[in-house]
């Protein structure tokens, strides 16, 4: 970013993947650090278990294999982060990925990523067979190779991040160059008095803070804060955020692993093995003996009502770990149908439900109000569960929203508040023309029984 004559006072509302990312990199840009705040519901040393934001987690995948040209060459620039980057050194742990077509033997995927390494002059991506995965790994005996879908992808130089860890120690960078990080959950965006825009933000404690700039940067929480302005200016339907993006939540199931077992895994040298549509299977390391399952496959909303009458997508505010017992055992069928034998004499130590804001196009939105009357007011959202990867070099562009600069016509496009027409395009980000799940129940659909696992 070229600097600036004035540097605008900055509050971001939320220290995820995109707030966080913004922070280190508008402090590394701005003379004055101090004039940036970043504030989070959550304090970086509390517990994991308490807190429900999709870049807080004991791991987070790391691959640059996309079919999108745009986000295979942005997870290629931020991979070398992972790799060097001093900052988070100890947190990511290579361990390949290998991912297969699933039981619709959907091979879009596969074929997608190969022309679009093939178009960048460099596919380390070589083909492998659903058999010869399930006999050098133990874990995967009894699935059939049919289920796999029988051809995958694999690709060594993937693997996984401590993301509650990374986070922490990125964001320490924006503090050590002087940003300020503030721990409170925020209770009101407020207008200024002169009706020219957004004067800061109420936290619960009562305390307000103020900035020339405000960045929503709040993940599956967008709605739920950003909604009461809406009723306050009556911005049409069409208009509101709801149509950009929605808060979604996806089954995690946490294995505790003896020291034995978690060294054969580690020495037999388990990839993360994504069986298309279904699960991500998540090996363990030495200081985190767990193997994780995501059940991409169970989706979920959580519906509320607002103080005006509307209904928005937002987080439970239940603990995380209180997952109903019939959404447990929905997801239970997923995860045993994809490891059948391992399951059979276990369970999860634990479940968690996590939650993601997902947009129609799965791309993200980085992007200034439309509305004049929120000029100041900037919106980051839409990992759609594929987004932690990019917390490197997201920030970078989104700084250049800030100022009203192009990131170029194609990241441009992508990234834009979008129009009724734009937003019923496709969008397949995470698994290329793989579709997610779009019939997805409220979560008080399974809220008949409930488990704290």
């Amino acid at each position: 970013m070229a600097q600036e004559e004035h540097e605008p006072s900055l509050l971001i509302i939320g220290a995820g993947t995109f707030g966080t990312s913004l922070a280190v990199h508008a402090s590394k840009a701005y003379t004055d650090a101090s004039k940036i705040t970043i504030v989070d519901r959550w304090s970086p040393d509390g517990p994991v278990q308490d807190q429900n934001a999709a870049a807080i987690d004991i791991n987070r995948i790391i691959r640059t294999d996309y079919t999108s040209p745009l986000y295979c060459n942005l997870a290629n620039e931020a991979i070398h982060f992972w790799f060097w980057n001093m900052e988070v050194q100890g947190h990511f742990h290579k361990a390949g990925w290998t991912v297969f077509d699933g039981p619709e033997q959907n091979r879009h995927f596969r074929d997608g990523v190969h022309k679009t390494f093939g178009n960048r002059g460099s596919n380390v991506v070589k083909d492998v067979h659903a058999d010869e995965l399930i006999k050098d790994h133990e874990i995967l005996k009894g699935l059939d190779g049919e289920k796999l879908g029988k051809r995958g992808i694999s690709t060594p130089r993937r693997g996984w991040v401590n993301a509650a860890k990374a986070t922490k120690a990125y964001l320490r960078v924006a503090e050590s160059q002087g940003a300020k990080r503030v721990t409170g959950e925020v209770e009101e965006i407020l207008f200024r008095d002169d009706g020219t825009g957004l004067e800061g933000a109420r936290l619960q404690d009562g305390t307000i803070l103020k900035a020339d700039k405000v960045v929503l940067a709040a993940g599956a929480w967008t709605s739920s804060l950003l909604s009461p302005l809406e009723d306050i200016l009556k911005i049409a339907d069409k208009d509101r955020i709801e149509r950009q993006v929605t808060a979604v939540g996806r089954l995690s199931a946490y294995y505790d692993l003896s020291e034995e077992e978690a060294n054969h895994l580690m020495e037999t040298k388990l990839p993360i093995v994504v069986i298309g549509g279904e699960v991500d299977i998540i090996p363990p390391y030495y200081h985190i003996p767990t193997l994780k399952v995501n059940d991409l496959k169970t989706e979920f909303t959580n519906t509320t009502t607002t103080a005006a009458g509307r209904r928005i997508s937002a987080p439970s505010k239940k603990n995380q770990m209180q997952v109903p017992a019939r959404l447990i055992q929905q997801s239970e069928r997923v995860i045993k149908n994809s490891i059948p034998e391992w399951t059979k004499t276990r369970s999860p130590d634990r479940w968690r439900m996590c939650y993601d804001a997902v947009t129609p196009t799965e791309d993200w939105v980085l992007s200034r109000h439309p509305d004049d009357r929120l000029k100041n007011l900037y919106i980051a959202v839409g990992g759609s569960f594929h987004s932690y990867k990019f917390m490197p070099n997201a920030g970078k562009y989104l700084l250049n929203v800030l100022y009203g600069k192009s990131n170029g016509e194609e990241k441009d496009r992508a990234w834009k508040w979008k129009n009724e027409v734009e937003l019923e395009e496709r969008g397949a980000k995470e698994f290329g023309e793989s579709p997610r799940n779009r019939t997805r129940l409220d979560l008080n659909d399974f809220e008949e029984e409930k488990a704290r696992l």
